[in-house]
């Protein structure tokens, strides 16, 4: 695909992956739009990046994303490339009380918003001479990372749905991606910095992934495995019990407790 003259929407766009891949895109002559759920972070955004067109909306929520097609269809017709890269990571001990609403939180915004984002402009994309749908997953979905046992689950089953949206779409113009994402220094991860097991060394640039990632997408590639991707993908295959065994050592006193005898699981 060539990556100039595309309209781009790319949801949660304030930060990270979302808003190195809007930098990068306007600099390449694409027109981007972006979401997010906090109305002064889209400002700022908006600040730093003037060419970005903002919208209001949070993926989890089924009249927002109504909305935004509405308002995006109407005001950008040539919209050929969706995003889905909203996204939320919890720590969350499974031992402790939880409302219920609440500990799905991760399953309504990295993998029922991206099924719903899909299913609502999915009619539009068709129309288009050549479009994109990229997912962005994580090398969590490759296997899980039991401090964050509703991520992983949101992960995996988005990796799963991106499968499956690839090979229903093959008769079509559009191109289905999955971006597998290693651990990254943004937003999402400075939650875990004091954990232990954590490494600041199992980080990748959020520069770096978004590089390969449009280097994928210019290639027209199915699945992108930047960095340490590359071997979660290898590991999960050859030695999943010992892959689930290292993840586990992240944050285990979190999980267990200091003394508790899994504690160095």
């Amino acid at each position: 695909m060539k990556l100039e003259n595309n309209t781009i929407l790319i949801t949660g766009g304030t930060s990270g992956f979302g808003l190195e891949f809007a930098t990068r895109l306007i600099a390449l002559g694409n027109t981007v739009i972006i979401t997010g759920r906090n109305a002064r972070k889209l400002e700022e955004t908006k600040q730093k990046l003037p060419a970005v067109h903002t919208v209001q909306s949070d993926v989890s929520k089924t009249e927002d994303i109504v909305g935004l097609y509405n308002q995006v269809t109407r005001d950008f017709p040539g919209l050929n490339v969706l995003i889905n890269n909203a996204g939320e990571m919890r720590k969350i001990s499974l031992h402790e009380p939880h409302e219920l609403d609440d500990i799905t939180r991760e399953i309504d915004i990295n993998l029922v918003g991206p099924i719903r984002m899909v299913q609502q402009f999915l009619p539009h994309l068709k129309k288009q001479k050549s479009s994109v749908i990229m997912n962005v997953t994580s090398g969590i979905a490759l296997g899980a990372l039991p401090i964050s046992p509703i991520y992983s689950a949101s992960k995996s089953g988005l990796r799963s749905y991106t499968q499956a949206l690839r090979v229903q779409l093959k008769n079509t113009d559009i191109n289905v991606i999955e971006l597998v994402a290693p651990g990254s220094s943004t937003p999402l991860n400075d939650k875990f910095m004091n954990e232990d097991g954590f490494s600041t060394s199992m980080l990748m640039a959020p520069e770096k992934i978004v590089d390969a990632a449009i280097k994928g997408m210019e290639q027209d590639t199915d699945e992108i495995y930047p960095g340490l991707a590359k071997a979660m993908r290898i590991l999960s295959r050859v030695a999943p019990k010992f892959a689930l065994a290292q993840a586990a050592k992240m944050g285990a006193s979190t999980m267990y407790g200091t003394d508790h005898p899994n504690s160095n699981y």
